[in-house]
């Protein structure tokens, strides 16, 4: 029988190379990501299905896709992707363990950098035709002495740890799961609450993933505890802060601005997401944002796609795949 894969965004042409001769492949060639009926109809009669960010993997979904044997996640956080629901049905579900860390960890400081320095108002005065050369303005914070504090301290918190070595930072964190000694970044960074780090910190750096515990970790509480000119930072996960509080703290001049990756309508796991970003953060001239730019890095995702076309290779051919995050009823999944 032929089995089929399932490609909700287009992959890289290597990624499809890797699969086995005769496969037979569904490939999303369009500009945006497929409908909830889309995504349901093009996977109903698939062995695989190469899950991204932009899928929301349910019951009702597993429930038409009766050949369905591997969600293989071209992600790291599988939070768009009900677990449990999957083991039931007898469906794998692999993510990436490691290959996102960097990418994301140097565009975090890519993001502290270009906001404590205002580069978003410079790049603009620069493309407006007004400037004419140096003045005495935008002055901003450098990190040099800068008291970094991460709310999270899994593999990318500490790859954030491990480059900010070199700007002379001083570093605290926030985890319930202290870092092991052995680890490069536990000689540059020291434990404390999260209210510690909040109340310290020029910089706040969210690196958690989004769990019923975390979402809107950082909301009015939170901000109230942090000083007015401490800037924020998410990298991680839209929901892990609340939009609209941080938009009310810029607006009361209670935060010195808010730089994202990441947003809040973007998280699948939520009903209740927002449509959109709120119009009062997106325009407030204290913030810089990027398009989920975390792991948009060329060889970084050609990688991630061949790990999870491996997993599909894998699983078709009746083996267990690598960095499976959950273990199926049948205990190998669909054959």
């Amino acid at each position: 029988m032929t089995q089929t894969v399932v490609f909700p965004q287009a992959p890289m042409g290597s990624t499809l190379e890797r699969l086995d001769a005769g496969t037979r492949v569904v490939v999303n060639d369009g500009d945006g990501p497929w409908s909830t009926a889309k995504l349901r109809e093009a996977t109903r009669g698939a062995d695989a299905l190469v899950a991204f960010m932009t899928e929301r993997i349910d019951a009702d979904l597993l429930a038409q896709c009766p050949r369905l044997r591997l969600v293989a996640g071209a992600l790291k956080g599988t939070d768009n992707i009900d677990i449990g629901a999957c083991t039931r049905h007898g469906v794998w579900v692999t993510a990436v363990p490691d290959l996102l860390r960097i990418p994301t960890a140097e565009l975090a400081i890519g993001l502290m950098i270009g906001l404590a320095r205002d580069l978003r108002e410079g790049d603009s005065q620069v493309r407006s035709g007004q400037f004419t050369g140096w003045r005495p303005q935008l002055y901003g914070m450098g990190l040099a002495g800068s008291r970094v504090g991460l709310v999270g301290m899994g593999a990318i918190g500490r790859a954030i740890v491990e480059r900010l070595a070199g700007f002379g930072c001083r570093i605290c964190y926030h985890d319930p799961n202290p870092i092991s000694p052995d680890e490069p970044s536990a000689s540059l960074c020291r434990k404390a609450d999260l209210e510690t780090v909040l109340a310290t910190s020029d910089i706040v750096v969210t690196a958690t993933p989004l769990t019923d515990r975390t979402h809107h970790l950082i909301g009015t509480h939170a901000l109230a505890r942090m000083p007015d000119h401490a800037l924020l930072i998410n990298p991680s996960r839209g929901s892990v802060v609340d939009e609209q509080a941080i938009a009310a703290a810029l607006a009361n001049d209670q935060l010195g601005g808010y730089a994202a990756d990441v947003f809040e309508m973007e998280d699948l796991s939520r009903t209740d997401r927002p449509d959109a970003i709120p119009e009062a953060l997106r325009t407030h001239p204290r913030t810089l944002f990027a398009p989920h730019l975390g792991s948009a890095v060329r060889e970084n995702r050609r990688q991630i796609e061949h790990h999870a076309v491996d997993n599909v290779r894998r699983v078709l051919s009746g083996e267990p795949p690598h960095d499976a995050v959950n273990q199926p009823v049948d205990g190998i999944g669909r054959c």
